[in-house]
């Protein structure tokens, strides 16, 4: 399976954590685009359509929860899956009732990560077959 035409979207406030992910995904083949918040997130979203959202649930200025329910309202972005990248005790029930993908606990395992992202990433738009 080639990765997608389409950017993988990380949506994390702390600077390290993203840019290890961006670093692994890149390193898998994938496009990828960063954003520190969820307001950020959305913006990014709406401009790269992209085919994976990778969300942490803490952060400054919109969190998680509420990047998720404004994606939830936009059509246009509403069907990109989400997998929750978080380090609450409570992350895997807040992302099944967030309905999201999946869920990658942190500390991240980056081979969690790699066959996560490889799983829920679509790219219906360009599937060549």
């Amino acid at each position: 399976m080639h990765p997608p035409h389409r950017p993988v979207l990380i949506i994390e406030d702390d600077i390290d954590s993203r840019v290890m992910m961006q670093t692994l995904l890149r390193l898998e083949g994938y496009a990828v685009v960063g954003a520190a918040n969820g307001r950020e997130g959305l913006a990014a979203t709406r401009t790269s359509l992209p085919c994976l959202i990778l969300l942490d649930l803490m952060m400054p200025v919109m969190d998680g929860l509420e990047f998720r329910a404004e994606q939830t309202r936009d059509p246009a972005i509403s069907h990109i899956p989400v997998v929750i990248v978080s380090a609450r005790h409570d992350a895997r029930t807040t992302a099944s009732d967030l309905g999201a993908a999946a869920c990658v606990g942190k500390p991240i395992d980056l081979d969690e990560l790699a066959t996560t992202v490889a799983r829920n990433c679509c790219d219906d738009e360009d599937d060549d077959g």
